[in-house]
C-alpha cells in the first residue's frame, strides 16, 4: 500500500524523461512475454525472460526482493488477481489467462506496467472480461488530466467494468510513482465517497491498474502471503500503464510512443 504520509511529488521534464526510459523498458520486456505465452510454458520461464531481458537494458528488476517478494515478475493465473508468485510446476494451459506485472528501477526511478494474456482461445466471456478491463484503463487514463481529481479515474475505471457485468477488486489500488515504487495519490478503481480526491496537476506521474473480475469483487490473499485470488475463484484480468500527466495532454509512459504514447486531453475548466 502506498505511505499516506508522504506528500504527492510533482516530476520536472527531467525525471518524467528517465521515468519514460524506465517504462520503455517495462515495455518491451512484456512485449516479450506477450510473445512467449504458449501451452506449456510455466511462468518461471517467463520469470527468467523478464529478468534477462530487464538487466540486458541496463535496468534492475523492481519487484525482487521488494517486501520480500521472491521473483522479479508477478504471474497471476486465471482467478489469481496479482502477486502470483512464478513457479516451474505453474504450467500454462490452453484457455488459461495471466496476468503478467512488472517493474524495473533504471537511473533511481520506476517503471510499472502489466498485462492479461490469453493462452490460446479462451471463453467467451473471459475474452470480454480481457477486453472490458483494457478499455476500463483507457477510460481511466482519459480522465487524468489537470483540473480533474483521481475520483473522476476511479469513477470512469467502475462505471465501465460495472456497465459490463463485471466488479473491480477494491482491496488493491494504482499509484503514484517516480524515485520509489509506490507513492501517493492511492488510485482506487472505484469510487469513494468520504473526501474529495486529490486534485490531479501536471507533473503528476500515476501507475493506474484496474484489477477487474468476473464474479465478485471480494479477494483472499493465500498461505504464501503474497498470491491474491478471487473469494469465489472466478478468472481475473489486470492491466496497468503508468503515465505522466502534462498541460497539453497525458503521455503514457509505458506505450511505444508509435503506438500513441502522447495523447491530448484538454484542461479541465
Amino acid at each position: 500500500m502506498v505511505n499516506s504520509d508522504q506528500a504527492i511529488t510533482i516530476k520536472t521534464s527531467e525525471e518524467i524523461e528517465i521515468l519514460f526510459q524506465a517504462n520503455q523498458i517495462v515495455s518491451e520486456v512484456l512485449d516479450l512475454l506477450e510473445s512467449r505465452v504458449v501451452e506449456g510454458i510455466s511462468t518461471f520461464e517467463l520469470d527468467r525472460l523478464a529478468e534477462t531481458c530487464c538487466c540486458d537494458h541496463g535496468a534492475v528488476p523492481a519487484f525482487k526482493d521488494y517486501r520480500g517478494f521472491p521473483a522479479s515478475l508477478c504471474a497471476s493465473v486465471n482467478e489469481e488477481v496479482v502477486h502470483g508468485i512464478p513457479s516451474k510446476k505453474k504450467i500454462l494451459r490452453q484457455g488459461d489467462i495471466v496476468s503478467l506485472d512488472f517493474g524495473v528501477c533504471y537511473k533511481g526511478f520506476y517503471g510499472d506496467a502489466a498485462i492479461t494474456v490469453a493462452v490460446g482461445t479462451v471463453a467467451p466471456e473471459v475474452a470480454l472480461l480481457i477486453e472490458v478491463t483494457k478499455t476500463a484503463l483507457q477510460r481511466g487514463i482519459d480522465q487524468a488530466k489537470v483540473g480533474n481529481r483521481i475520483s473522476d479515474i476511479s469513477r470512469a475505471v467502475q462505471q465501465h467494468v460495472e456497465a459490463h457485468g463485471f466488479s473491480v477488486v477494491r482491496q488493491f489500488v494504482g499509484h503514484g510513482i517516480g524515485s520509489q515504487l509506490h507513492e501517493p495519490p492511492e488510485i482506487p478503481n472505484f469510487c469513494q465517497h468520504r473526501q474529495a480526491s486529490p486534485r490531479i496537476l501536471e507533473g503528476m506521474v500515476l501507475a493506474i491498474e484496474p484489477m477487474v473480475n468476473i464474479g465478485g469483487s471480494k479477494v483472499k490473499i493465500l498461505q504464501d502471503q503474497w498470491t491474491v485470488v478471487t473469494a469465489d475463484r472466478k478468472p481475473s484480468a489486470h492491466f496497468e500503464h503508468s503515465i505522466a500527466v502534462g498541460s497539453q495532454g497525458t503521455r503514457i509512459l509505458s506505450m511505444k510512443p508509435s503506438s500513441g504514447a502522447v495523447r491530448t486531453a484538454a484542461k479541465k475548466t
